[in-house]
């Protein structure tokens, strides 16, 4: 009985996940000058973490 409840606890923030992702494209959408949404994973300042927060720096300070 622990395992369906763990493996549906897990189903469930998988989905919960999913619909913040949808609805973070979507508020992104409907307002383009905040600029595209930033996923896990991308380069540049959004998605990469600490390891390039001197990247980060540079290119706020070249716009």
């Amino acid at each position: 009985m622990t395992y369906l409840i763990t493996i549906a606890i897990l189903i469930a923030l998988l989905s919960a996940w999913i619909v913040v992702q949808k609805l973070a494209r979507g508020y992104a959408a409907r307002h383009p000058e905040f600029g595209p949404v930033r996923e896990d994973g991308e380069t540049g300042c959004g998605g990469c973490g600490n390891h390039c927060s001197g990247h980060c720096e540079s290119s706020s300070a070249e716009h």
